[in-house]
């Protein structure tokens, strides 16, 4: 009887590994493939992925090995690209003048993009934050704040009170950044994003207190899109903020870009950064907001998408690094894994169905392991780049769409 037995066994055995042979698994669809029709599916990457060296970059500490599998998953789900850290200011052009830029991570991450045949998206020329100090300063006298008038810990970081340049002065510093930067990537970026996080989050003001608008006026955001549009006359040209699946401040980013368009400046696109969390916003909440902001006329882009699944970041949709801790804090949400599946499906939803306008779905880094928000776990990828349920529901939405 246990002769018997075993033969069967052997026999199922050589049943299954003649069946696997024959018949094999098909493999996961990729995101790129899965959306093709669609719109590009990007990602962000950091420096150790585009240099392809072992490191600390972007605040994360990677190895050898595990940054060879990063850059194999960026290569193979993704097929557009956009440098996380090192194009923004303080990276690019740390010191004054001619011989104060840094090229080498930027070019690193240019002709990365260029070798796998993706599409490239520069972040970012004009943004209240990560911009170096000496960009401001001059010898004009500094306003006289007669209280503090920028209480929070965010809007402190990007305060100067020392003497000032004068609104020439900085737009002169500012054509030179844009037309240096843009010009040497001239054709190879399509993508820029010109203006980033101008509008305010306060009341009913519409533009944010930077030392940018400050110094310059609120016309700053016409000239650097003027700026950039001289540097490339091809590149899409984008304003690029967060919250704007907030009615409030969506409500401020179509009065903005109306103005803009009133006044021929040349914004091409749309960049909704959609850093959110499994709480919020449902389908229909996206689905409002992707509708108000096609009334626009112009492309959206999803630049900077993850999904925080951390109990203490629920309805969060901010982008300050400095604050990002407290919202990545008290460990996951229950059932956290089933909840960033079930809201990703949701999401990918709402831009299936607004496909006619959304054209770029861009993730904000390839795997938990590299994220900003590591301890939030908002992305399709765990440390390790294996898929996580969240990337199933997402090749399902594309699949059930068809």
């Amino acid at each position: 009887m246990k002769k018997h037995h075993l033969q069967l066994g052997l026999w199922a055995a050589a049943l299954l590994t003649f069946s696997e042979t024959a018949f094999p698994a098909e493999p996961r669809p990729t995101l790129k493939d899965a959306y093709k029709d669609q719109f590009y599916v990007g990602v962000a990457v950091n420096r150790t992925i585009a240099m392809g060296a072992a490191g600390t970059a972007d605040n994360v500490n990677r190895n050898s090995d595990q940054v060879q599998k990063d850059a194999q998953t960026v290569l193979q789900q993704f097929n557009q690209v956009v440098a996380e850290n090192d194009m923004k200011w303080a990276l690019i052009h740390p010191q004054q003048g001619a011989d104060g830029f840094d090229f080498g991570p930027a070019d690193a991450f240019v002709d990365f993009g260029l070798r796998n045949h993706m599409y490239l998206v520069g972040h970012t020329l004009v943004w209240h934050g990560q911009t170096p100090i000496w960009v401001f300063q001059g010898t004009n006298p500094p306003p006289v704040r007669e209280k503090d008038d920028a209480p929070n810990a965010a809007s402190k970081r990007f305060r100067y009170d020392g003497p000032r340049a004068s609104r020439e002065e900085l737009l002169a510093r500012m054509r030179e950044h844009i037309h240096t930067v843009v010009g040497r990537y001239k054709g190879k970026i399509k993508v820029w994003d010109v203006v980033n996080e101008a509008i305010s989050d306060k009341g009913s003001d519409l533009l944010r207190d930077s030392l940018w608008m400050e110094i310059i006026g609120p016309d700053f955001i016409a000239k650097a899109f003027e700026y950039a549009h001289e540097a490339d006359p091809d590149a899409i040209l984008r304003y690029n903020d967060y919250g704007l699946e907030n009615p409030t401040k969506r409500q401020k980013l179509i009065t903005l870009i109306k103005s803009l368009q009133a006044q021929k400046v040349p914004v091409m696109a749309i960049g909704s950064q959609t850093h959110v969390s499994v709480s919020g916003p449902s389908f229909e909440e996206m689905d409002r907001a992707l509708t108000e902001m096609a009334t626009l006329g112009l492309p959206i882009h999803i630049t900077e998408f993850d999904v925080n699944s951390a109990r203490t970041g629920q309805g969060t949709t901010g982008a300050d690094i400095s604050g990002n801790s407290t919202t990545t804090q008290g460990g996951l949400v229950e059932n956290a894994d089933q909840r960033l599946a079930d809201q990703y499906a949701a999401l990918f939803k709402a831009f299936l169905k607004h496909k006619d306008v959304v054209k770029i779905v861009t993730f904000w880094g390839v795997n938990d392991g590299v994220s900003w928000r590591a301890k939030g776990k908002p992305l399709l990828f765990d440390s390790d780049n294996a898929p996580k349920p969240a990337f199933d529901a997402v090749i399902r939405a594309a699949t059930d769409s068809k």
